[in-house]
């Protein structure tokens, strides 16, 4: 009778991010609405002017950018003393900026951070481009798969049965009945906020480090050795 084994593959792999995209605001507040509005889209052609310099859908710096439709909304904040001031107007818009020199990233971030007024830095996405996404999970999984395999066979070695053949790879979770499979991995874009640092002479520069992008798998698989 066939011994039957049951095995989990995992592999990991690292990869140095290829695009940066820029996630900010625009956004201003005031007693009245229409030169709070004015402000964000007076701000905004700016921006974007900044922006249209830069882009470059093939050869970048910038390769992509969007941006939503400004947001308006007012509220009546509350003092200390639990009195309610004046109504506060608010107008905000939303930008995303894809750069593939992340040298130029971070000067088009500093420059606004500084110079515009209602600018926020909410973060940057790290990413690879779509092609070397997909060749590195292709990788990571055909490990995964090898590394279920050195297993299963560690397992047969151990109890001198010979070389093990599979009878059935699957995503993890899924070779359990009733059980969806894992999240097993993929590509997962590394967010991380702007950071300020302090230059030799004390001034203040913004400092946007890039982290290697994480992309994992795990595979469950079935051997048998006769």
């Amino acid at each position: 009778m066939p011994t039957e084994f049951t095995v989990r593959g995992s592999h990991t792999a690292f990869q140095s991010p290829e695009r940066g995209t820029v996630m900010a605001t625009l956004g201003f507040e005031g007693p009245a609405l229409k030169p709070v509005y004015n402000r964000v889209v007076s701000d905004l052609d700016a921006v974007k002017k900044s922006i249209q310099v830069l882009h470059n859908p093939e050869h970048g710096p910038v390769t992509w950018w969007a941006t939503k439709h400004i947001r308006t909304w007012a509220n009546r904040p509350w003092n200390q003393d639990g009195k309610q001031l004046p109504l506060v107007h608010h107008a905000s818009i939303s930008l995303e900026v894809k750069f593939q020199d992340f040298t130029k990233l971070t000067d088009w971030v500093g420059r606004h951070v500084t110079e515009t007024a209602g600018f926020s830095l909410d973060g940057v996405v790290w990413a690879l481009t779509e092609n070397n996404r997909q060749d590195l999970e292709k990788a990571v999984r055909t490990r995964a798969v090898q590394d279920a395999a050195r297993r299963a066979q560690e397992y047969a070695d151990a109890l001198d049965l010979g070389q093990v053949r599979p009878v059935a790879v699957a995503d993890a979770g899924m070779l359990t009945m009733g059980i969806s499979p894992m999240d097993g991995g993929g590509s997962a874009p590394y967010m991380r906020m702007a950071g300020m640092a302090k230059d030799s002479a004390g001034a203040s520069e913004l400092e946007l480090s890039p982290e290697d992008i994480e992309v994992s798998a795990q595979v469950d698989a079935r051997f048998v050795a006769e």
